[in-house]
């Protein structure tokens, strides 16, 4: 996959590692335009962003890195989905999203040149559990510890947007590759005829595949009229129940086995409730307001997809 804009432009990339990153990398490489990656690291006693080795090893990028960024992408952050939240855990998703984004945009209002457009990771957990409540940009943020961690991710971007950076806050849901993320976990266990619902099943899962991730990214970049929250969400999310049993038929394996609650909290304790067991029935309404067009709307044909099943 390549974006083939008008013309190339060059975006600074944080979290260029991670499974959004790297594939937003080389999609973006592969439409001709340039890529500038970014790290965390601390500075005189201070968080800064820096280019990356890989920027410095390549002669043809400018020598004023951010000054030359057409965009920035920022992804960085310690990963929710792993490991189980004991304090130092929810620490690090704290630091690492709030204090890092706050540190990335002081680097990017800093500059005599900001650039135009900032696409800020985000995530659906800003609605908390809601059970069957559609949600949409405008519902009202929920409760919970990533619901509290989300909004003030979301807030350490204020800065950029008072400087005139149009700052797009891309609320993720579960993004669906068998590479990394919450379906790479599903699938040993599915694949031994050992998967089913989690829970009651009744609670809603809105998800996304990284194909359609990264046009949404792609397509924030261009879409001049779009800024604040967007839900990165397929059009129709399905329950548990109901991810399960299409993951099973795609698959070619049962999905009769049901794990209780109780031992999925016993296994992830917190995490169990915010994420597997929490309901999100999230709606993409910016992104169809504004003309994006899924390529993988339904679950089905979605993980035959994903799972290269066709």
């Amino acid at each position: 996959m390549s974006w083939p804009a008008s013309s190339p432009i060059t975006v600074g990339i944080t979290g260029s590692s991670g499974l959004v990153g790297s594939a937003l990398v080389r999609c973006l490489t592969a439409g001709g335009h340039r890529v500038m990656r970014f790290r965390r690291q601390s500075e005189k006693g201070a968080e800064r962003f820096l280019p990356t080795a890989e920027n410095r090893a390549d002669t043809s990028l400018p020598m004023d890195t951010f000054s030359s960024l057409d965009a920035a992408v920022h992804l960085a952050g310690e990963p929710i989905a792993a490991g189980r939240w004991n304090a130092a855990k929810k620490r690090r998703i704290r630091e690492s999203r709030v204090e890092g984004t706050r540190a990335f945009c002081q680097t990017l209002t800093e500059q005599d040149r900001p650039p135009p457009v900032l696409i800020c990771a985000s995530a659906i957990g800003f609605y908390g559990s809601r059970g069957d409540e559609i949600l949409d940009e405008g519902s009202a943020p929920g409760e919970g510890f990533l619901a509290e961690v989300v909004q003030a991710w979301e807030e350490a971007a204020r800065p950029a947007a008072e400087r005139g950076i149009r700052v797009v806050f891309l609320r993720f849901g579960m993004i669906l590759s068998p590479h990394g993320g919450a379906l790479a976990k599903m699938l040993r266990p599915f694949q031994y005829g050992l998967g089913g619902r989690i829970g009651s099943g009744r609670q809603y899962w809105s998800w996304i595949t990284l194909d359609d991730a990264l046009g949404v990214i792609c397509h924030a970049l261009e879409t001049e009229n779009l800024a604040g929250p967007v839900n990165v969400v397929a059009p129709h999310p399905v329950t548990n129940a109901e991810f399960t049993a299409a993951l099973g038929k795609t698959l070619g394996r049962p999905a009769l086995i049901s794990v209780p609650a109780w031992a999925v909290r016993a296994v992830l304790g917190q995490m169990a409730d915010e994420l597997l067991l929490a309901g999100q029935r999230v709606e993409p309404v910016k992104l169809l307001n504004s003309g994006y067009v899924f390529k993988y709307p339904n679950l089905g044909p979605a993980l035959v997809h994903v799972l290269g099943r066709s």
